[in-house]
């Protein structure tokens, strides 16, 4: 069965076909829409040229910067406003006339790197994305797991573990809380973190750059990362305790991260053992819409 996944986000929708073994056999992306009505037209247009490039028709499934209601069955929390409010998975099913899924868009980096992925073949995966904001999935079997509440996997909405006295209440988030996981361990919250302390860089790649260079300022930045990381993650492990953590997003590709990070996490985490593997992704930028076209399950035929 082909299996199409289509990634909304906020400046474009990108569209990949994947064939059974998981190979891609199109992939397209065209400008996002500002608008509802738009929107629908454009994810039915991609389906339509898939289906027409590879002879095929399949499954959707569609990655969102937000999430369905579980209650209302509308979009809530999503970045790209114009869906908020409206039934989307309800109403792409009624125009392509086949059910459509619809997760957020962590979610489905999560069981993109769970099927085949950097975490193929196991349980329980848990997603992490540290880019200019934090967030993260959760797929057990190769599934999502949304919740009852479909919030499942929003980490970066939660306090930092262990707080220390220069730590609590010194930053605010835009959920309208203070001191919350992203606001530190986003690539945003690490560079905030250098240039309070008098350093200037842009990303956190460029501090991971100054550091192998022997910065002083960026050496102590890395380690409060690094420990600030380890806390955060070790509140998942110590929850949870995933079979795989999978990092993405711009500041998982810090290499020094998958060395230092081990050496931490044990300091944190309940019996003062961890031998939970945290690892780089496999697809990067691509895991979310191939994440969205495995929505429908391997078994799924």
């Amino acid at each position: 069965m082909m299996r199409m996944g289509v990634d909304l986000g906020g400046t474009k929708i990108e569209i990949v076909a994947l064939a059974d073994d998981g190979s891609e056999i199109f992939r397209k992306r065209i400008p996002t829409p500002k608008n509802y009505p738009g929107t629908i037209e454009a994810i039915v247009s991609l389906v339509a040229d898939a289906e027409s490039e590879t002879g095929q028709t399949g499954s959707v499934g569609v990655g969102i910067p937000g999430v369905v209601s579980p209650f209302t069955g509308l979009v809530k929390n999503s970045n790209s406003t114009w869906i908020n409010g409206h039934p989307l998975d309800k109403d792409l099913s009624e125009v392509l006339n086949r059910e459509v899924r619809v997760a957020n868009d962590a979610n489905c980096f999560a069981v993109s790197e769970a099927v085949d992925g950097a975490a193929a073949g196991k349980g329980v995966v848990f997603g992490g994305i540290i880019g200019t904001g934090c967030g993260a999935g959760i797929a057990i079997n190769g599934r999502v797991h949304g919740g009852g509440n479909g919030i499942g996997g929003e980490w970066g909405h939660n306090p930092l573990p262990w707080m220390t006295a220069d730590e609590f209440n010194t930053t605010t988030c835009f959920c309208g809380n203070r001191d919350c996981i992203e606001t530190f361990i986003s690539g945003t919250g690490f560079v905030r973190d250098f240039r309070e302390a008098g350093g200037d860089a842009t990303s956190g790649i460029q501090i991971s750059e100054m550091m192998q260079q022997g910065d002083p300022l960026a050496t102590a930045a890395f380690e409060r990362y690094i420990d600030r990381l380890a806390r955060s993650l070790a509140h998942v492990i110590n929850m949870m305790d995933p079979d795989m953590i999978v990092l993405g997003g711009g500041v998982s590709n810090i290499e020094a991260i998958y060395t230092e990070l081990p050496k931490v996490l044990p300091k944190y985490v309940v019996g003062r053992e961890c031998g939970t593997q945290v690892v780089k992704n496999k697809f990067g930028a691509s895991s979310g819409v191939r994440g969205a076209a495995w929505l429908w399950g391997k078994d799924e035929k």
